[in-house]
């Protein structure tokens, strides 16, 4: 039997440190599922981790992406499960840290086998993003799809300022003339390993301090020259995120330093409460709070091997 043990959680509550620890213990190695962290220009604003961390224990899928590359959840799926198929060769544990939600289901349940789509449908709907703006695309969801839209609203509202992702679903809806709603309950692919999910939380002010903390942390790294040399890419996709988007505000001359490092904090904020209600819906998860020692996770663990 082989044992995928997955640690998820909001930001900044210590997944990290528990994933090393539990490759440390169950002598494995670790597959990051966090979004963000795949692009290698993108280091401190992520809290990607650090060069001792990356030492501590084998890591997979961090900085292994450029921001100018197109990659996507089911790109991320694809490449995860062959390298666990590799991992599990030669031991029957494997340890996966992310917050990104979409990413972790993906590599837990599979990803939906969505219909080939038409180039010609594709290109269209680029074009009139391209001269209408978001708007369309979230228009044009809403009336193709009203199921999925109200679903976006309610569970992951983030999602309807990414274009990338709104264009995927409006180009499935208009060349398949079904819902993209109506290929989500398709029957998931089969694992050949057994999940072992484990949550960290911790009370709402203690997360937000953490974060608060954390924000300050960043800064004090080099968040700001991080952002400004990234500043000339800032349309691409990837740059469309927390920690970044309102250091170009900044740049832009809309605001302050101190307004947009507030900004970063509420924002983050706001971002882990989203990933808690997301990660809640995971079925068969344990959850401890975020100082339990790591030898009673261990140990619950191994009452599940």
């Amino acid at each position: 039997m082989k044992y995928l043990i997955t640690v998820i959680g909001p930001t900044a509550i210590g997944k990290t440190a528990l994933g090393i620890q539990l490759a440390q213990h169950f002598k494995c190695e670790i597959i990051s599922c966090d979004s963000r962290q795949f692009f290698k220009e993108m280091s401190i604003g992520t809290a990607a981790p650090t060069v001792e961390e990356l030492a501590a224990a084998p890591h997979h899928f961090v900085h292994n992406k450029s921001i100018f590359d197109c990659y996507t959840v089911g790109d991320f799926e694809k490449e995860a499960i062959v390298k666990l198929d590799e991992l599990f060769k030669t031991n029957d544990f494997a340890v996966m840290v992310g917050g990104s939600g979409l990413y972790v289901d993906a590599v837990l349940k599979g990803f939906d086998d969505f219909p080939e789509i038409d180039i010609a449908v594709r290109e269209k709907i680029q074009k009139e993003y391209e001269i209408s703006g978001i708007s369309y695309l979230q228009d044009k969801l809403k009336e193709l799809d009203p199921v999925y839209y109200e679903s976006i609203v309610k569970e992951n509202p983030q999602t309807l300022q990414n274009p990338q992702r709104l264009m995927r679903f409006v180009e499935v809806c208009v060349g398949t003339g079904k819902p993209y709603s109506s290929f989500l309950k398709q029957k998931k692919n089969q694992r050949n390993f057994t999940p072992i999910i484990i949550g960290l939380e911790a009370e709402r002010q203690i997360m937000y301090d953490r974060i608060n903390q954390r924000v300050d942390l960043m800064t004090a790294a080099g968040l700001l020259p991080e952002a400004e040399k990234l500043y000339p890419h800032a349309a691409l996709n990837a740059l469309q995120t927390v920690g970044y988007r309102e250091l170009f505000d900044h740049f832009d001359g809309k605001t302050n330093l101190d307004f947009a490092i507030e900004e970063i904090k509420k924002n983050t904020r706001r971002f882990s409460k989203r990933q808690l209600t997301w990660f809640r819906r995971t079925e068969n998860a344990k959850w401890f709070d975020y100082k339990t020692d790591v030898l009673e996770i261990i140990d619950f663990i191994q009452s599940k091997i």
